[in-house]
């Protein structure tokens, strides 16, 4: 059976093993089953029909008993909010007023914790996007080690960290651990510690589907997980999708998604019935425009061209040589308020900038689309972007360098904070840190920054 596991997962399947091979084969579900003719089936599989009618029956008598089970525990919950609490759900009331605490973990940093409206709480989904370089690793690893503090600034419980493409930094740990004061100034008995964090690599996108659907609940069960760190989300979809010779068609897309909505559910579902945070790593790709797209229009101007019909991606502005023929129209459509190029820079992290100048920034979008998107609680976007210097070049001529480089941390969104917004002229940025030997460290302004 191909979704047996997902429907029914305690459904005994001892006096069945010689059936499912063959069910599974002929790519029958429990859907299947239960709404098609018993004869149609068994010619398809070639099994027997009454072993087949009993399996159905069977599934049938399970699902009758899982259905009543739910409407019993709902019939619990309403017990326990009203206060009516018997004897066999004393500890089921107790648990509930357990998981209702609001617990997060902390960056350790002021600055950081500001913005993220104290911490990242346990129960929710958060992604954590951004370019290489731009410190996603260095801002989850600090996590691993914080969340083993005790409350507020952590879960005082131990932590998971899922890898998916390089092993677990252990030397970056150790550091962390030496040089950041809330960490290495704790008592022995609350001092967080390596052998406090386990670490697990999936090479490939089926182990990696076994692991979060098996065996992650019975890990944070056993070892007392209070935040499991997935490094990246998108790796192995990357490599099983992007691979040379796979079509990049419709049927693939929608199996993509399919996939995603799937495995966002899973982290959903164990993130609150195990009171875990869960916080993964997400990559990025650049973002292409229309050819003749203008990016420096604000959202005013584009809402008022769509609603007003006034053609201002045709209309030179002040210091804009462009010549009108090369606006396409296209670019209107890019603009248009109601497109997803034009909603996505405000849940992406990238693009809801006004800008002004004639250089343009950088933008990038996060991996694994909008079907994605809709299955994290809450993004935090690690911005990278370079610090130029003019150097002398040719005779007379000055030419650009990139002497550094300058990151922010932004909360694009998250039901617990308000996105991240600094006061710099007309430019909505994030909150500006850079990356030490303590772990991250938010600075004071922009200019600091730079």
């Amino acid at each position: 059976m191909t979704d047996l596991h997902h429907v029914l997962p305690d459904f005994s399947t001892k006096t069945f093993t010689h059936l499912l091979p063959s069910l599974e084969k002929a790519q029958v579900t429990v859907s299947d089953l239960l709404t098609l003719e018993a004869i149609d089936i068994a010619r398809r599989a070639l099994v027997p029909v009454a072993e087949l009618q009993r399996l159905a029956n069977d599934l049938l008598q399970a699902l009758h008993s899982a259905v009543r089970s739910e409407h019993q525990d709902a019939d619990a919950d309403a017990d326990a909010a009203e206060g009516i609490v018997g004897p066999d759900q004393t500890r089921y009331a107790a648990n509930i007023g357990q998981g209702s605490s609001w617990e997060t973990v902390q960056t350790l940093d002021k600055g950081l914790d500001t913005a993220l409206g104290g911490g990242i709480p346990k129960g929710y989904v958060v992604e954590v996007t951004g370019e290489s370089g731009a410190g996603k690793t260095q801002f989850l690893l600090l996590l691993l080690l914080s969340a083993q503090l005790p409350v507020p600034l952590g879960f005082a419980k131990s932590t998971l960290y899922i890898s998916t493409e390089a092993p677990l930094q252990t030397a970056r740990l150790s550091q962390m651990l030496d040089n950041h004061p809330h960490l290495s100034n704790e008592p022995a008995n609350r001092k967080p510690s390596l052998s406090k964090v386990l670490s697990i690599q999936t090479p490939d996108l089926e182990s990696q589907e076994h692991i979060l659907q098996y065996q992650l609940p019975v890990v944070i069960r056993r070892q007392n997980i209070g935040l499991v760190v997935v490094d990246s989300i998108a790796a192995n979809y990357r490599a099983e999708f992007d691979r040379p010779g796979v079509k990049h068609s419709g049927a693939a897309m929608a199996q993509r998604g399919t996939q995603l909505t799937r495995l966002g559910h899973l982290l959903r579902q164990i993130a609150r019935d195990y009171s875990v945070a869960i916080v993964v790593a997400n990559q990025v790709a650049d973002r292409f425009s229309a050819v003749g797209a203008d990016v420096s229009l604000t959202y005013r101007q584009a809402s008022h061209s769509y609603y007003e019909g006034n053609a201002v991606f045709n209309q030179p502005r002040e210091n804009n040589t462009t010549p009108r023929s090369t606006q396409s129209s296209a670019s209107q459509a890019d603009f248009e308020p109601l497109t997803l190029d034009h909603q996505q820079r405000w849940f992406t992290g990238w693009g809801d900038e006004h800008i002004h100048g004639p250089e343009s920034k950088a933008y990038k979008t996060p991996s694994l689309g909008l079907v994605w998107t809709n299955q994290i609680a809450a993004r935090i976007a690690l911005i990278k972007e370079p610090l130029y210097a003019h150097v002398q070049g040719e005779p007379g001529h000055l030419e650009r360098e990139i002497i550094g480089w300058k990151r922010q941390m932004k909360v694009v969104f998250a039901p617990w904070a308000p996105p991240s917004i600094i006061a710099s002229g007309q430019t909505a940025a994030g909150i500006p840190f850079e990356i030490v030997d303590a772990g991250v460290k938010s600075l004071n302004s922009l200019s600091e920054a730079t």
